[in-house]
């Protein structure tokens, strides 16, 4: 299996560090970009101030509480261009307001996900999604 890029767009430290342990763990084959900010997504995606050398995700992986520009702003971006909005984006977030779910699923989130509190809960969790997106589902080809 050719390993599959996932773009990471977290603000928080320990959450990026709890994701980059849990795929390590699930020894499949991914390669793992993190991004800090909204803008800085944005900018990764359209290879942009700094990102030019950057290679397209196979998945997007995007809190919603993000400095500069917010997750909500950022699935859209994604989904609006028609270069990026066959990447699948998955919102990994605390948040479990209807109005945030209901707003993702308007703008095409293939998926939205609270995060749990508890940090096993939160490892398998990372696990189940990869193991599930990488592994079982079949995702666009990058180059297409």
């Amino acid at each position: 299996m050719e390993p599959k890029h996932i773009l990471l767009v977290e603000d928080n430290e320990g959450d990026i560090f709890l994701i980059t342990e849990a795929l390590e763990s699930a020894k499949l084959i991914t390669k793992l970009s993190v991004v800090k900010d909204g803008k800085q997504a944005m900018d990764f995606l359209v290879r942009a101030k700094g990102f030019a050398d950057a290679a397209r995700p196979d998945m997007v992986l995007l809190d919603i509480n993000l400095p500069k520009k917010n997750g909500h702003q950022v699935l859209k971006f994604i989904k609006d261009n028609d270069d990026l909005r066959q990447i699948p984006v998955i919102i990994l977030t605390t948040s479990s307001s209807p109005a945030d779910i209901n707003e993702a699923y308007r703008n095409y989130v293939n998926c939205f996900i609270t995060k749990p509190v508890d940090a096993d809960n939160f490892l398998d969790l990372i696990t189940t999604i990869e193991k599930f997106w990488i592994s079982i589902a079949n995702l666009p080809d990058n180059n297409s």
